[in-house]
């Protein structure tokens, strides 16, 4: 059974950086891809980025420019980079890993608990 765990969240102000961390356990890292998505209050999840097992990345239009998904297989972890932060980045951060190339979160299979990143103004 895969599990994910996210890691790295916290309070920063705008303009600054963070690095989530996702470390997977159970099944073969390197045949997932990979999704990172986020849930502010009251509103829907939505997709941020996506790697897949080549390291072909795609990311949502709010965050490109500014967010960067790595992925290290030798340590079954996906990374998300965050720079030049705001207060619309708020939200809870989910990882999630699938068999398909998708921004679509019905698409992934496991889900993360979610981290919680907060950009103060």
């Amino acid at each position: 059974q895969v599990q994910l765990v996210e890691s790295g969240g916290g309070l920063v102000q705008a303009g600054g950086s963070l690095r989530l961390s996702c470390a997977a356990s159970g099944g073969t890292f390197s045949t997932f891809r990979m999704g990172w998505f986020r849930q502010a209050p009251g509103q829907e999840r939505e997709f941020v980025a996506r790697i897949n097992r080549s390291n072909y990345t795609y990311y949502a239009d709010s965050v490109k420019g500014r967010f960067t998904i790595s992925r290290n297989n030798a340590v079954n972890t996906v990374y998300l980079q965050m720079n030049s932060l705001k207060p619309e980045d708020t939200a809870v951060y989910y990882c999630a890993a699938g068999f398909i190339n998708s921004a679509r979160a019905p698409d992934y299979n496991t889900w993360g608990q979610g981290t919680q990143v907060i950009v103060s103004s």
